[in-house]
Protein backbone atom coordinates (compact mmCIF):
# COMPACT_ATOMS: atom_id res chain seq x y z
CA UNK A 1 0.00 0.00 0.00
CA UNK A 2 1.42 3.64 -1.37
CA UNK A 3 1.28 6.18 1.54
CA UNK A 4 -0.88 9.54 0.61
CA UNK A 5 -0.41 12.69 2.09
CA UNK A 6 -4.44 12.36 3.35
CA UNK A 7 -3.14 9.50 5.32
CA UNK A 8 0.08 11.56 6.83
CA UNK A 9 -2.75 14.38 7.45
CA UNK A 10 -5.27 12.35 9.18
CA UNK A 11 -2.58 11.30 11.55
CA UNK A 12 -1.21 14.55 11.92
CA UNK A 13 -4.84 15.68 12.80
CA UNK A 14 -5.35 13.13 15.46
CA UNK A 15 -1.75 14.12 16.78
CA UNK A 16 -2.36 17.23 17.32
CA UNK A 17 -6.19 17.52 19.14
CA UNK A 18 -4.98 14.45 21.13
CA UNK A 19 -8.42 12.52 20.16
CA UNK A 20 -10.42 11.21 16.97
CA UNK A 21 -13.50 13.26 17.37
CA UNK A 22 -11.54 16.83 17.57
CA UNK A 23 -9.30 15.46 14.54
CA UNK A 24 -12.35 14.56 11.98
CA UNK A 25 -14.30 17.50 12.68
CA UNK A 26 -11.13 19.71 11.30
CA UNK A 27 -10.44 17.54 8.38
CA UNK A 28 -14.32 17.21 7.95
CA UNK A 29 -14.43 13.79 8.56
CA UNK A 30 -16.22 11.09 10.68
CA UNK A 31 -14.34 9.43 13.35
CA UNK A 32 -14.11 6.09 12.10
CA UNK A 33 -13.09 7.37 8.62
CA UNK A 34 -9.61 9.27 10.22
CA UNK A 35 -9.79 5.46 12.47
CA UNK A 36 -9.24 3.07 9.39
CA UNK A 37 -7.12 5.85 7.58
CA UNK A 38 -4.56 5.38 10.93
CA UNK A 39 -5.12 1.67 10.93
CA UNK A 40 -3.84 1.58 7.64
CA UNK A 41 -0.76 3.49 7.96
CA UNK A 42 0.02 1.76 11.21
CA UNK A 43 -0.44 -1.93 9.07
CA UNK A 44 1.95 -0.08 6.27
CA UNK A 45 4.57 0.72 9.18
CA UNK A 46 3.90 -2.29 11.54
CA UNK A 47 4.17 -0.78 14.37
CA UNK A 48 1.52 1.45 16.53
CA UNK A 49 1.94 5.30 16.58
CA UNK A 50 0.46 5.73 19.78
CA UNK A 51 0.98 4.60 22.91
CA UNK A 52 -2.67 3.89 24.18
CA UNK A 53 -5.68 3.65 22.21
CA UNK A 54 -7.16 7.60 23.32
CA UNK A 55 -4.57 8.52 20.71
CA UNK A 56 -3.19 11.08 23.24
CA UNK A 57 0.17 10.09 23.72
CA UNK A 58 2.91 8.99 20.34
CA UNK A 59 5.23 6.11 20.54
CA UNK A 60 8.69 6.87 19.24
CA UNK A 61 8.01 6.06 15.41
CA UNK A 62 4.72 8.41 16.34
CA UNK A 63 6.98 11.25 16.95
CA UNK A 64 8.74 10.42 14.13
CA UNK A 65 6.40 9.75 11.41
CA UNK A 66 4.82 13.30 12.86
CA UNK A 67 7.29 15.19 12.31
CA UNK A 68 8.01 14.57 8.93
CA UNK A 69 4.28 14.40 8.06
CA UNK A 70 3.95 17.61 9.00
CA UNK A 71 7.18 18.89 7.05
CA UNK A 72 5.33 17.05 4.04
CA UNK A 73 2.14 18.41 4.21
CA UNK A 74 3.38 21.83 4.43
CA UNK A 75 5.46 21.38 1.37
CA UNK A 76 2.62 19.80 -0.50
CA UNK A 77 0.15 22.43 0.53
CA UNK A 78 2.47 25.34 -0.52
CA UNK A 79 3.32 23.58 -4.19
CA UNK A 80 -0.69 23.10 -3.97
CA UNK A 81 -0.87 27.10 -3.20
CA UNK A 82 1.97 27.60 -5.88
CA UNK A 83 -0.06 25.63 -8.94
CA UNK A 84 -3.44 27.43 -8.32
CA UNK A 85 -1.82 30.73 -7.98
CA UNK A 86 0.09 30.32 -11.57
CA UNK A 87 -3.51 28.96 -12.91
CA UNK A 88 -4.91 32.10 -11.78
CA UNK A 89 -2.85 34.50 -12.20
CA UNK A 90 -1.46 35.24 -8.65
CA UNK A 91 1.75 33.64 -8.97
CA UNK A 92 4.45 33.43 -11.34
CA UNK A 93 6.89 35.84 -13.73
CA UNK A 94 5.98 38.22 -16.28
CA UNK A 95 9.05 39.60 -18.51
CA UNK A 96 8.16 42.90 -20.10
CA UNK A 97 10.23 44.90 -22.30
CA UNK A 98 8.93 47.99 -24.07
CA UNK A 99 9.67 51.32 -25.75
CA UNK A 100 10.74 54.22 -23.61
CA UNK A 101 7.79 56.43 -24.49
CA UNK A 102 5.42 53.90 -23.56
CA UNK A 103 7.31 52.43 -20.17
CA UNK A 104 6.88 56.23 -19.16
CA UNK A 105 3.15 56.66 -20.16
CA UNK A 106 0.67 53.75 -20.28
CA UNK A 107 2.45 51.39 -18.87
CA UNK A 108 2.44 53.33 -15.48
CA UNK A 109 -1.01 53.72 -15.51
CA UNK A 110 -1.87 50.03 -16.30
CA UNK A 111 0.27 48.95 -12.66
CA UNK A 112 -1.12 51.94 -10.75
CA UNK A 113 -4.70 50.14 -11.79
CA UNK A 114 -4.00 46.85 -11.22
CA UNK A 115 -0.82 46.32 -9.22
CA UNK A 116 -3.01 44.18 -6.57
CA UNK A 117 -3.62 42.02 -8.66
CA UNK A 118 0.23 40.93 -9.00
CA UNK A 119 1.01 41.54 -5.46
CA UNK A 120 3.05 37.92 -5.85
CA UNK A 121 4.34 37.60 -9.13
CA UNK A 122 7.90 38.48 -10.25
CA UNK A 123 7.55 41.42 -12.73
CA UNK A 124 10.37 42.58 -14.77
CA UNK A 125 9.64 45.57 -16.83
CA UNK A 126 12.81 46.45 -19.31
CA UNK A 127 12.55 49.75 -21.45
CA UNK A 128 15.09 49.86 -24.85
CA UNK A 129 14.36 50.83 -28.29
CA UNK A 130 12.21 48.03 -30.61
CA UNK A 131 14.79 46.90 -32.54
CA UNK A 132 16.69 45.11 -28.86
CA UNK A 133 12.89 44.43 -28.05
CA UNK A 134 12.64 42.10 -30.94
CA UNK A 135 15.72 40.86 -30.37
CA UNK A 136 15.50 39.96 -27.06
CA UNK A 137 11.98 38.07 -28.20
CA UNK A 138 13.65 36.32 -30.80
CA UNK A 139 16.06 34.82 -27.86
CA UNK A 140 12.76 33.95 -25.76
CA UNK A 141 14.19 36.75 -23.09
CA UNK A 142 11.04 38.54 -22.43
CA UNK A 143 7.23 37.14 -22.49
CA UNK A 144 6.03 40.18 -24.02
CA UNK A 145 7.29 43.28 -25.83
CA UNK A 146 5.51 46.76 -26.83
CA UNK A 147 7.71 48.14 -29.98
CA UNK A 148 7.39 49.02 -33.90
CA UNK A 149 7.69 46.30 -35.78
CA UNK A 150 9.92 46.61 -38.84
CA UNK A 151 9.77 42.98 -39.68
CA UNK A 152 8.39 39.59 -39.59
CA UNK A 153 11.72 37.51 -39.49
CA UNK A 154 10.60 36.28 -36.26
CA UNK A 155 7.80 34.00 -35.52
CA UNK A 156 5.12 36.33 -33.47
CA UNK A 157 2.00 37.52 -32.80
CA UNK A 158 1.49 41.24 -32.81
CA UNK A 159 -1.73 43.53 -32.19
CA UNK A 160 -1.65 47.56 -33.01
CA UNK A 161 -2.07 48.96 -29.81
CA UNK A 162 -1.58 52.15 -30.55
CA UNK A 163 -0.57 54.74 -33.27
CA UNK A 164 1.52 57.74 -32.43
CA UNK A 165 2.16 60.71 -34.53
CA UNK A 166 5.82 62.85 -35.18
CA UNK A 167 5.97 66.30 -34.51
CA UNK A 168 8.19 68.93 -34.09
CA UNK A 169 10.01 69.70 -31.13
CA UNK A 170 11.90 73.16 -30.21
CA UNK A 171 12.77 75.32 -27.52
CA UNK A 172 10.22 77.90 -26.28
CA UNK A 173 12.34 80.60 -27.79
CA UNK A 174 12.85 79.41 -31.04
CA UNK A 175 10.87 80.91 -33.86
CA UNK A 176 8.54 77.59 -34.37
CA UNK A 177 7.41 78.09 -30.43
CA UNK A 178 5.49 81.32 -31.64
CA UNK A 179 2.51 79.20 -33.54
CA UNK A 180 0.98 75.49 -31.90
CA UNK A 181 -0.50 74.39 -35.83
CA UNK A 182 0.63 71.49 -37.17
CA UNK A 183 4.50 72.03 -39.33
CA UNK A 184 4.84 71.58 -43.06
CA UNK A 185 8.17 69.55 -43.87
CA UNK A 186 9.69 73.12 -45.98
CA UNK A 187 10.15 75.25 -43.29
CA UNK A 188 12.61 72.38 -42.14
CA UNK A 189 14.84 72.72 -44.64
CA UNK A 190 16.42 76.01 -43.14
CA UNK A 191 16.94 74.57 -39.87
CA UNK A 192 19.60 72.32 -38.20
CA UNK A 193 17.93 68.86 -38.13
CA UNK A 194 19.14 66.90 -34.74
CA UNK A 195 18.80 63.48 -36.45
CA UNK A 196 17.67 60.69 -33.75
CA UNK A 197 16.78 56.87 -34.76
CA UNK A 198 12.87 57.17 -34.20
CA UNK A 199 12.63 59.80 -36.45
CA UNK A 200 14.99 58.54 -38.84
CA UNK A 201 12.38 55.88 -39.21
CA UNK A 202 9.59 58.04 -40.81
CA UNK A 203 8.88 56.30 -44.58
CA UNK A 204 8.16 59.73 -46.16
CA UNK A 205 10.28 60.79 -48.54
CA UNK A 206 10.14 64.54 -47.53
CA UNK A 207 11.20 63.68 -44.28
CA UNK A 208 14.32 61.11 -45.76
CA UNK A 209 15.96 64.30 -47.70
CA UNK A 210 15.75 66.10 -44.52
CA UNK A 211 17.70 63.42 -42.98
CA UNK A 212 20.22 62.84 -45.45
CA UNK A 213 21.46 66.02 -45.20
CA UNK A 214 21.38 66.43 -41.18
CA UNK A 215 24.73 66.50 -40.04
CA UNK A 216 23.70 66.27 -36.09
CA UNK A 217 22.59 63.50 -34.67
CA UNK A 218 21.78 61.77 -31.02
CA UNK A 219 20.32 58.50 -29.63
CA UNK A 220 19.82 59.20 -26.17
CA UNK A 221 16.29 61.26 -25.61
CA UNK A 222 18.12 63.25 -22.54
CA UNK A 223 20.84 64.50 -24.55
CA UNK A 224 18.60 65.41 -27.49
CA UNK A 225 16.17 67.45 -25.32
CA UNK A 226 19.21 69.06 -23.72
CA UNK A 227 20.46 70.24 -26.68
CA UNK A 228 17.07 71.25 -28.01
CA UNK A 229 16.63 73.06 -24.99
CA UNK A 230 19.72 75.11 -25.68
CA UNK A 231 17.94 76.11 -28.75
CA UNK A 232 21.20 73.89 -31.05
CA UNK A 233 18.48 72.74 -33.28
CA UNK A 234 15.57 70.57 -33.82
CA UNK A 235 14.30 67.53 -33.67
CA UNK A 236 11.41 65.20 -34.78
CA UNK A 237 10.12 62.66 -32.16
CA UNK A 238 6.85 61.17 -31.94
CA UNK A 239 4.42 62.92 -29.20
CA UNK A 240 4.33 60.12 -26.75
CA UNK A 241 8.11 60.55 -26.65
CA UNK A 242 7.98 63.72 -25.54
CA UNK A 243 5.48 63.52 -23.02
CA UNK A 244 7.35 60.54 -21.34
CA UNK A 245 10.59 62.97 -21.15
CA UNK A 246 8.52 65.93 -19.59
CA UNK A 247 11.17 67.97 -20.41
CA UNK A 248 10.32 71.78 -19.21
CA UNK A 249 10.98 74.54 -21.67
CA UNK A 250 10.17 73.24 -25.30
CA UNK A 251 7.37 73.39 -28.12
CA UNK A 252 5.84 70.44 -29.73
CA UNK A 253 4.09 71.00 -33.06
CA UNK A 254 2.67 68.55 -34.85
CA UNK A 255 3.62 67.47 -38.47
CA UNK A 256 1.04 68.45 -40.84
CA UNK A 257 1.60 65.18 -42.99
CA UNK A 258 -0.94 62.72 -41.14
CA UNK A 259 1.28 59.76 -42.46
CA UNK A 260 4.31 60.22 -40.40
CA UNK A 261 3.56 58.01 -37.57
CA UNK A 262 4.55 54.92 -36.01
CA UNK A 263 2.94 52.04 -35.14
CA UNK A 264 3.52 50.70 -31.91
CA UNK A 265 2.52 46.88 -31.33
CA UNK A 266 2.24 44.66 -28.65
CA UNK A 267 3.94 41.48 -29.29
CA UNK A 268 4.54 37.95 -28.32
CA UNK A 269 5.86 34.63 -29.59
CA UNK A 270 3.48 32.39 -31.44
CA UNK A 271 5.85 29.56 -30.66
CA UNK A 272 5.81 30.16 -26.80
CA UNK A 273 2.49 29.99 -24.49
CA UNK A 274 1.80 33.13 -22.18
CA UNK A 275 1.59 32.54 -18.60
CA UNK A 276 -1.87 33.11 -17.05
CA UNK A 277 -0.40 36.14 -15.33
CA UNK A 278 1.16 37.40 -18.68
CA UNK A 279 -1.84 37.01 -20.00
CA UNK A 280 -3.58 38.81 -17.56
CA UNK A 281 -1.38 41.51 -17.69
CA UNK A 282 -1.38 41.57 -22.07
CA UNK A 283 -5.06 41.97 -21.42
CA UNK A 284 -4.81 45.18 -18.79
CA UNK A 285 -2.48 46.94 -21.27
CA UNK A 286 -4.60 46.51 -24.41
CA UNK A 287 -7.81 47.65 -21.87
CA UNK A 288 -6.23 50.42 -20.45
CA UNK A 289 -4.49 51.65 -23.60
CA UNK A 290 -8.12 51.46 -25.54
CA UNK A 291 -9.35 53.73 -22.95
CA UNK A 292 -6.76 55.79 -22.74
CA UNK A 293 -7.15 56.60 -26.16
CA UNK A 294 -11.16 56.47 -26.21
CA UNK A 295 -10.74 59.33 -23.62
CA UNK A 296 -8.07 61.08 -24.64
CA UNK A 297 -6.52 60.64 -21.20
CA UNK A 298 -2.32 61.96 -21.39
Amino acid sequence: MALKIEMMRGFAAVARHGNLSDAASSLGRTPSAVSMMLKQLETHLGEPLFETDRKNKLTALGEFVLEQAEREIQQFDNTVKAIEGFANATHGHVRIATVPSVAGTILPQVLSRHIKEFDKVDLQVRDMDSGSILHELSRNRIDIGIATLANRSVAMHSQLLLSDAFGVICSEHHSFAQETGPIEWEPLWNERLIANSLSANIQVEASQRLHDRALLSAHNITSIMAMVHANIGVTILPEMAVKAANFSGLRFRPLADASAKRQIHLLRRTDSALSPAARLLEKHILDTTAEIIEGGVS
